[in-house]
């Protein structure tokens, strides 16, 4: 199960046991919001994106907000194209419902988007559809090993 590969993941960090999970589902940021009885802005989406050369990068946002197309591709150089179901599951090593920045192949870059700024602490799931932990931005970049700050939020 994946919600274990991170909690793995986050046992030498000793935050295994920070790992939240759910009797309900918080697969999108309408339900992990009810789950975590807080407003979307707070829950770090994840979302997933193929890059020219087939690779996937992976862009951390606001639960609120939205991708901006144009400038996604300024930022990237590359229309925002997000892969199949099969393809996150393959490329990212999580399910959609619960794709999240950990416990992920080496090859995959993590961003994180300026619009998590807005708030002290940001819930981003962690490999199922029903878990999530709580997280400083500070502590989101560097637990996801990060490749920097983006802004293609709107």
């Amino acid at each position: 199960m994946s919600v274990e590969k991170v909690k793995a993941y986050f046992e030498p960090y000793g935050l295994a046991d920070k790992v939240m999970e759910f009797d309900v589902s918080s697969a999108t940021v309408e339900l992990a919001s009810q789950a975590l009885h807080t407003q979307p802005g707070r829950i770090a989406k994840t979302l997933s994106f193929l890059t020219k050369d087939g690779s996937c990068i992976l862009v951390v946002m606001a639960g609120d907000k939205k991708v901006d197309n144009s400038k996604f591709k300024a930022a990237f150089g590359t229309k925002a194209k997000m892969p199949s179901l099969e393809e996150v599951a393959e490329k990212v090593g999580h399910k959609v419902g619960g794709v999240c920045p950990f416990a992920i192949p080496e090859e995959v870059r993590v961003y994180l988007d300026e619009s998590l700024k807005e708030h002290e602490t940001v819930f981003p799931a962690c490999g199922s559809s029903n878990s999530a932990i709580e997280l400083s931005c500070e502590e989101l970049y560097r637990y996801a090993n990060a490749v920097g700050w983006v802004d293609v939020g709107k």
